[in-house]
């Protein structure tokens, strides 16, 4: 099929810059907005402030103005009879005067501005008033376009225009993607209604149901396949039976527990154990923010498989944090005998000869480590218990690989420090129970934090001046942004050498990623162990490095930082009695957004606010962790923060679908997994939700 208006190059600028490469990404490629285009004004209404509007009338008569060389303002006078307005051009001469005659009637559409005290609209869209019915135009729909479309003179307008015509074409071929018993039961359009309505609606009603059909849609099967995957596993994995609460758990939980448990710590415990003794695996994920004790809960979850004769391990996404992990777990175990040992990039040679030994025969109990521990050179004798910690990191490939070190896959226990909301983890950690430790133990101080102007640097210093002067350590970080990072380099670099001009005498380390690991880690240890006071770093230090002496956090630009990078950033400090700070340092200059961000900081500690909070502001495509971790498919329309009911809605639909039919064998869902199929095909890592 030929679509007119897209040729070779409109073909090519289509797939370079939006993706668009078949009819079908056309047609789901939606308006981001629509503007009421039913009505027409008089040149007597309008006001400066209005939005867009449309008005019926001739031109008059051309005036051209030079602007420099080659370069030409164009403006046409345009009356309705009830004055005169102008229509300005600052390009595309010829095509102006080859479009556009004096004493024909148009519709013209676009923002009014004044200029020279009269009023005056920029690049108008035009349409011939003959050819156009305003009961056709009803709500006009507005395309996401870029600036290289711009200049190529392909507009929201030329999408519009295509999509039109693709829709009249596609539709009688449209096919319907849910079952009749779906779209009578929750009163849903048809696909093919959906589809025009979504693209040209006559008004806010037909917008708004096209809107809610083709969300539920996307929701339902991205559910549809994260429940199907949960209970494929389940059926076809039998779990580990750990009915056993022994010597080893006892023994600890009288000896060696340092401070009694939360109330949230005993009720995940509970749920763990449930989990362990219930014949099926158990995927479970832990939340908790930073200093929740969460590692508690995974060590004491790793010894009830230690109880029942199995091995457990834990990784870390990085070497410094699986150190870090070793460290906390021998405190813990201390005096027991329970041989931990590690296993990352750096342990070579006779030591990693030894430990794969171990791991074999089994006399290692608990193994501690990154990656490495799921390589195929790496086999326990019996793993009964996984815990993968900053879950954000590893994806559901990683997790399918442990399950291949024994007959029967062991238990996994994902801990994430980022509190996701609950409709977020539905839809990106959907096939894991989730636990959550939501309170704090006894003894921690809340982190103040301050909002500090960048002009108010004297009193900052001040103030880190004292806590080092007290025996405390600070972080200052800078920001480091994909976009900009070469400049951002250079902020940290200058920024460095001041901030040395400042605290002269002081000892100080900076870390940032374009660093060679080696050289990285090892400033980071100089910190870890105090050689030095101050660090200065870009975000890399964000993810679990734990420093107890540590107790200011300045963020500097914080302006340009997400709540949750924030929320992650000020965990950092906090971790031990003192009372620690987290200064956010800004220009005047704030969007009221943003200015909202600084202000939610400033107000609660609470993660799970936090982490709400910035999916409504945000949007869940920036949210920390959901790009290496999340919706591996591309959600066109449903908005994750936004459309909690309908994920809801369409988890329930999708419930009801896998209990009644779990082998996916039954025609009357045919449909359902056909479709499922297809977009498997066409994503080829739909089973990546984690």
């Amino acid at each position: 099929m030929y679509l007119p208006g897209v040729g070779p190059r409109r073909k090519e600028i289509l797939s370079r810059e939006l993706g668009i490469n078949t009819y079908g990404d056309l047609a789901e490629y939606y308006p981001y907005k629509y503007v009421d285009r039913s009505r027409l004004y008089t040149i007597d209404e309008l006001t400066a402030d209005m939005p867009f509007v449309q008005l019926k009338g001739r031109i008059l008569s051309f005036d051209e103005f030079v602007m420099g060389p080659r370069k030409k303002r164009i403006v046409a006078h345009f009356s309705d009879g009830h004055g005169v307005v102008d229509l300005v051009w600052f390009n595309g001469t010829k095509y102006v005067y080859d479009s556009y005659k004096t004493g024909t009637d148009y519709i013209v559409f676009g923002k009014p501005g004044i200029f020279g005290g009269r009023y005056q609209f920029v690049h108008p869209d035009i349409d011939d008033a003959s050819k156009l019915q305003l009961s056709e135009m009803g709500m006009q729909p507005y395309y996401s376009t870029t600036e290289k479309m711009k200049k190529a003179n392909f507009t929201s307008r030329s999408i519009e225009k295509i999509t039109k015509t693709l829709i009249e074409k596609l539709s009688p071929q449209l096919p319907e993607t849910l079952p009749d018993f779906i779209l009578n039961r929750l009163h849903l359009v048809s696909r093919p209604q959906a589809l025009r309505w979504i693209h040209y609606p006559k008004n806010a009603d037909e917008m708004q149901r096209a809107r809610l059909r083709l969300k539920f849609e996307e929701l339902f099967y991205v559910q549809l396949n994260i429940l199907r995957y949960a209970s494929d596993n389940r059926r076809k994995y039998r779990g580990y039976v750990f009915n056993r609460v022994g010597g080893i758990f006892n023994g600890f939980y009288r000896h060696n527990l340092p401070f009694p448990l939360t109330g949230a710590q005993k009720r995940v415990m509970h749920e763990i154990r449930a989990d362990m003794g219930s014949g099926r695996q158990m995927n479970r994920l832990l939340q908790g923010d930073v200093g929740s004790g969460k590692t508690l809960v995974a060590l004491m979850s790793m010894l009830i498989a230690l109880d029942n004769g199995f091995q457990a391990c834990i990784m870390a996404p990085t070497e410094i944090l699986a150190e870090q992990h070793l460290h906390t777990i021998k405190d813990f175990l201390k005096g027991m005998d329970i041989r931990v040992e590690l296993l990352t990039g750096i342990v070579k040679g006779k030591k990693r000869k030894a430990v794969l030994a171990g791991l074999l025969d089994g006399s290692i109990h608990i193994a501690v480590g990154t990656h490495a521990l799921i390589e195929d050179t790496v086999q326990f004798r019996q793993l009964g218990l996984a815990v993968v910690d900053e879950q954000h990191r590893f994806g559901v490939a990683q997790r399918a690989k442990l399950w291949t070190k024994n007959e029967n896959p062991p238990h996994v226990l994902v801990m994430t420090a980022t509190p996701i909301p609950r409709t977020l983890a539905m839809t990106i950690y959907g096939d894991l129970d989730v636990s959550v430790i939501d309170e704090l133990p006894p003894g921690r101080k809340p982190i103040q934090t301050i909002h500090k102007y960048d002009n108010q640097t004297t009193s900052l210093y001040q103030g880190i001046r004292q806590q080092i002067a007290e025996g405390r350590q600070v972080y200052i970080v800078f920001p480091l942004i994909k976009e900009s990072e070469k400049m951002d380099l250079k902020n940290l670099e200058e920024g460095y050498e001041a901030l040395k001009d400042v605290f002269p005498g002081y000892r100080m380390s900076k870390v940032h990623g374009r660093m060679k690991a080696a050289e990285k880690e090892e400033e980071m240890q100089k910190f870890v162990k105090g050689e030095t006071q101050i660090l200065v770093a870009t975000t890399v230090i964000e993810v679990g490095v734990n420093v107890p002496n540590a107790s200011v956090m300045v963020i500097l630009d914080a302006q340009r930082f997400g709540l949750s990078q924030l929320h992650q950033l000020r965990g950092r400090v906090g971790r031990g009695a003192d009372q620690s700070y987290c200064i956010l340092v800004t220009n005047y200059q704030l969007s009221a957004e943003t200015r909202k961000r600084i202000d939610i900081m400033c107000d609660t500690n609470d993660g799970f606010r936090i982490a709400e909070a910035d999916l409504k502001l945000r949007g869940p495509g920036d949210l920390e962790g959901t790009q290496q971790s999340g919706i591996a498919f591309d959600l066109k329309i449903a908005d994750i923060a936004r459309d909690g009911q309908i994920i809801q809605l369409a988890r329930d639909e999708a419930q009801k679908i896998i209990e009644d039919d779990p082998k996916c064998e039954k025609s009357i869902y045919q449909i359902l997994w056909n479709r499922l199929r297809e977009l498997r095909k066409t994503n080829v890592n739909w089973a990546a939700i984690s």
